[in-house]
């Protein structure tokens, strides 16, 4: 009767508790971002070599994505299961970072994909006319004309994995999973709070991160109005313009043309 009154009692969020825990929640934003980082890195690395070999070799895509998907559907608490039985990877950080890589890898490649996909076939044409190899085009050309639909597969996998990183709590990791893991485990709210605003916070911020990074490295999408015309654009944005992947190739391929072939860049 008693436990049950100090239960009413207690305020929804102890303040003197925030106070005297900033070291642990430091901690736990600190393994929060880690994980979330190191994740989201290596999933995109392993996506863009998937990527890249579906798109160069169309028959793989199906296959590839057919295996992330089977991956991406098992539940975390399943997965963590089955990698914990494992030797090599037991508790711990190990496990933490292959479930959440194997979650990335299904969403990054299909926009990955997409990006590539999306391409103009008249700017392909323009950057071979002006002598890029395969590969080369692909770096010079296709990847930087695939940003925006590549940024939106980051902010999605980034966003999600914010929130997964939370359940590896139950192997030993978690972020700000560990405080709200430890506030259900003592029926006390305020790390409970403290880590749910803190994953949320998190989240809002690598999603407005990337949405900057994305107006920094894709300044040629700043040149075009709503309705795909150049009204009210500065000089400075056609300047801009001018400096576009697909701008460059087809101003070369132009050129190209224009000396029978004899300037090939």
């Amino acid at each position: 009767m008693t436990a049950g009154v100090l239960a009413a009692d207690e305020p929804f969020v102890d303040w003197s508790w925030v106070a005297d825990h900033t070291e642990e929640m430091n901690e736990a934003l600190r393994q929060h971002v880690q994980l979330t980082v190191t994740s989201v890195a290596i999933g995109f690395v392993i996506s863009l070599v998937l990527g890249l070999v579906a798109v160069r070799w169309r028959w793989t895509y199906e296959p590839l994505a057919g295996i992330c998907s089977v991956m991406y559907a098992v539940p975390s608490l399943a997965l963590f299961a089955v990698l914990v039985s494992i030797p090599f990877f037991g508790l711990g950080y190990r496990t933490s970072l292959v479930a959440l890589v194997s979650y990335t890898l299904l969403i990054l490649l299909r926009n990955i994909v997409a990006g590539l996909d999306g391409v103009p076939p008249a700017v392909r044409e323009a950057s071979d006319g002006m002598g890029y190899e395969r590969w080369r085009r692909v770096l010079r050309v296709d990847l930087p004309l695939a940003t925006p639909s590549i940024v939106a597969g980051l902010r999605i996998a980034t966003v999600t994995t914010v929130g997964l990183v939370t359940v590896t709590a139950l192997v030993g990791e978690g972020g700000f999973g560990r405080l709200i893991n430890d506030g259900l485990s003592r029926d006390f709210s305020t790390p409970i709070v403290v880590g749910t605003v803190g994953s949320v916070a998190l989240a809002i911020t690598f999603d407005l991160a990337f949405v900057v990074v994305e107006w920094l490295i894709t300044p040629w999408t700043r040149a075009k109005t709503p309705t795909g015309g150049v009204r009210g654009r500065t000089r400075a944005d056609e300047a801009t313009a001018q400096t576009t992947p697909a701008a460059q190739a087809e101003k070369w391929a132009t050129l190209a043309r224009e000396t029978g072939g004899a300037v090939v860049r």
